[in-house]
């Protein structure tokens, strides 16, 4: 049995601690109507375009600038439905001419799509687009205020996007704009087999990976680019690129193995004198292992990187990096978030380098002398005394040809992923995360996005310590209402709103709806919400620095118990009245607000009677909403409890009485408001025929239906004075009424037969 069966079994089954976690609920389900209609989901969405993928968020100008297909737009960060701005941005028609002819789609690929999208200066942007098979860059201007609304396209700034942009709108490309420099991993070539990591633009001289040589890149997926300085000193700044590619290293006989990668480089490498000229000469990279332990060392791992989060800290040299895994195996489906630090990440650059020797040729540690300065250590005053790569000896730049992997991976903080979900219906695309300051400390809270259109909020919070986090997943948000996949994801911290994109439109949601969580302090508490808190009153939104008296919070613990003790309304239980016809059916409904909650039924006689738990068997039936009574007996009369258990703290929600009725009492009923009944015609048991016909019923349903059967027939009003009104045509005016004027309910169904 392979491994990856083999964790599928345990994870059907349920793992003891030490495990991967079984499926994750969400606390809150929200669809796509309901945050339309209650929770501030805005759409915008441009006739002929699509393929909302180059996001840049602007937080000094208010401004959300989006890249798409033949379009650049700009629009407002409070409201992306108001104010937009657009630019027409098309591919030449000789280029869609020569696209066609090579053979693409002309209406579907033969367009400019924009990849890449990065702040220059204070007045201006740098945006590269696929332009139909013909990579083209251009300079925007989009002023320095707010109040301008100036966004144009500078026609007198367009240049060659190669290495900037991919060919092919189906290729991912990565990169970021340093000082006047762009740092991009792309495909330089038309057939999409050239990958480089490319530096152009700036003062010096553009600088690409070793080409054609599978050691440095071999078929990579670029996912992300982030600068990150090293020290004091900006010569040893360091851009760490993400990406998946093609292992060398795998077993043989197992085929193509797809391993997550983290590569660095210097900023100010400067290539070779005599080797690798124009090339990069401080390239280095290393394996980034998001891996659930299993037992005996068969550790499933994660290796499709999708999407990569840098997380600022206090310490801009130690950021935190968060990045999304699914699966490549086709057993076992899941996806998974790991948490790396800069310490880790550094400590496998200073590592080990991998060695290929032996008889089989097996990748192994070298052992070696390794020449100095050391492969992947920046020319700078703080490292050494070298003032450019250019005067590296020529055995390192040697060395650091043939030996650009490390040994030894990056493993996530804590050893396994963060969160985890498997065996679920969609697959994690893209991520964001928010800092969060709470009454109890800081949180980190994820934004998940899927490829079925929804989000996921996840809050880390610490299970035993600060050391070890637990991951709750907060909310599943139907963000699109079409279910394409997530392609794009900003969120801002400031103005409390997300970003998300899709090939069809794009969204805007804030970041917390803490009226959802319910009307009581205990709901408000279990929620766990960082952005929520108890004001007394309301379950609204929390503000550091502010003295509230009745504010309650408490991410880590949730115990309402402590926090809600003097809330009036913490004893106060809804209640409703309930009819049953004996030998008929009886829905006791009960929704908790939380899907995490687990659902207690108690039943007493009366009040005085104590309460007993409800027993489930063939005739009592547990379901989503409630329970199912069948065959309603007289003894099922009483008062019936629902109570919500949830993080070890159980409330009262809802206290239902149930009265049960005879049958013939029910056909009594029936038949005093029917005069066809009463005057002579068989009766018909017909309310059976009805009650299983409703056996899954409108919620209350049968509650009017019983309420209908008690209630009195209206007595006949007739008006004073009115002609022709007298006892001879009594048949005619309760005719007139059962077809005007009459409750129509209070009569049998002509469909009714026998019993």
């Amino acid at each position: 049995m392979s491994r990856s069966l083999l964790l599928l079994l345990l994870l059907l089954r349920g793992l003891p601690a030490g495990r991967p976690p079984a499926t994750a609920t969400p606390r809150l389900k929200l669809s796509f109507p309901e945050l339309r209609a209650r929770h501030g989901l805005r759409l915008f969405s441009l006739e002929h375009s699509c393929c909302y993928e180059a996001l840049l968020l602007d937080e000094e100008r208010g401004r959300l600038f989006v890249g798409a297909k033949n379009h650049l737009l700009s629009l407002a960060l409070d409201d992306i439905s108001q104010r937009d701005r657009k630019i027409y941005w098309p591919a030449p028609v000789e280029w869609r001419e020569e696209c066609n002819w090579a053979g693409k789609d002309i209406t579907a690929e033969c367009m400019n799509f924009v990849k890449i999208l990065h702040p220059y200066n204070q007045t201006h942007l740098y945006a590269c687009g696929t332009g139909a098979f013909h990579p083209v860059c251009a300079f925007i201007v989009a002023g320095q205020h707010a109040e301008e609304p100036v966004f144009k396209l500078d026609p007198h700034h367009t240049e060659d996007g190669k290495g900037k942009s991919p060919y092919d709108p189906r290729h991912t490309a990565a990169s970021v704009l340093v000082g006047e420099e762009l740092y991009s991993g792309v495909a330089t070539d038309l057939m999409g087999r050239d990958f480089t990591i490319f530096r152009s633009l700036g003062r010096r001289p553009s600088i690409r990976t070793e080409q054609h040589d599978s050691r440095w890149l071999n078929e990579p997926k670029f996912v992300a680019v982030f600068w990150v300085p090293e020290s004091e000193d900006p010569d040893d700044d360091k851009i760490y690129f993400f990406f998946r590619e093609t292992a060398v290293e795998r077993q043989q006989g197992l085929g193509k193995t797809s391993f997550a990668r983290i590569g660095q480089i210097c900023r100010n490498d400067m290539g070779g004198q005599r080797s690798l000229v124009n090339k990069w000469t401080t390239f280095l990279k290393a394996r980034l292992v998001c891996a659930v332990p299993g037992p005996d060392g068969a550790d499933t791992h994660f290796d499709e990187l999708r999407d990569v989060f840098l997380l600022q800290t206090r310490d801009k040299r130690n950021p935190l990096i968060y990045a999304i895994f699914s699966t490549s195996s086709s057993v076992f489906q899941g996806s998974a978030v790991c948490v790396y630090t800069m310490a880790d990440i550094r400590r496998a650059f200073l590592g080990p380098f991998a060695h290929k020797e032996g008889p089989n040729y097996q990748w192994v540690s070298y052992q070696g002398r390794v020449p100095y300065p050391r492969p992947g250590m920046c020319p700078s005053k703080t490292f050494g005394t070298f003032g450019s790569t250019k005067d590296f000896p020529d055995e390192v730049i040697q060395f650091a040809r043939h030996h650009p992997l490390m040994y030894n991976p990056v493993l996530p903080h804590g050893q396994r992923p963060l969160f985890l979900q498997a065996a679920v219906p969609y697959t994690f695309t893209r991520i964001a995360v928010d800092r969060v300051t709470a009454a109890d400390g800081h949180y980190d809270v994820l934004f998940i996005g899927t490829d079925v259109g929804t989000v996921l909020k996840v809050v880390s919070v610490p299970k035993e310590s600060w050391h070890r986090m637990e991951p709750l997943l907060l909310e599943e948000l139907q963000v699109f209402q079409d279910a394409s996949p997530i392609i794009s994801l900003q969120l801002s911290s400031k103005r409390h709103q997300l970003y998300a994109g899709s090939a069809t439109a794009l969204a805007q949601l804030p970041l917390h709806r803490c009226g959802a969580y319910g009307k009581a302090c205990a709901e408000c508490c279990l929620a766990r919400d960082p952005y929520c808190a108890w004001d007394g009153n309301t379950c609204t939104r929390y503000v550091p620095n502010t003295k509230r008296r009745f504010r309650r919070q408490d991410v880590r613990n949730g115990d309402p118990n402590v926090l809600c003790s003097e809330d009036p309304r913490r004893d106060t239980v809804p209640q409703k009245q309930l009819y049953g016809v004996e030998g008929s059916t009886v829905f006791l409904e009960c929704i908790p607000k939380s899907l995490q909650a687990h659902i207690l039924w108690t039943y007493q006689r009366t009040l005085s009677d104590p309460q007993r738990e409800v027993q489930m068997d063939e005739r009592v039936v547990r379901t989503e909403r409630g329970v199912l009574l069948r065959s309603v007996r007289r003894s099922d009369a009483g008062l019936y409890l629902c109570h919500a258990t949830e993080h070890g703290f159980t409330q009262p929600l809802l206290r239902l009485s149930l009265e049960v009725i005879g049958a013939w009492q029910a056909t009594g009923a029936a038949s005093a408001g029917d005069p066809q009944l009463s005057a002579g015609m068989p009766r018909k048991v017909w309310y059976r025929d009805f009650l299983q016909l409703v056996e899954r019923p409108p919620l209350g349903a049968t509650d009017k239906v019983c309420q209908r059967l008690w209630r009195p027939p209206p007595p006949a009003r007739t008006p004073a004075g009115a002609p022709g009104r007298g006892r001879g045509e009594e048949p005619r005016r309760a005719r007139r009424r059962r077809t005007h004027e009459g409750p129509r309910a209070e009569r049998g169904p002509r469909s009714a037969s026998p019993w």
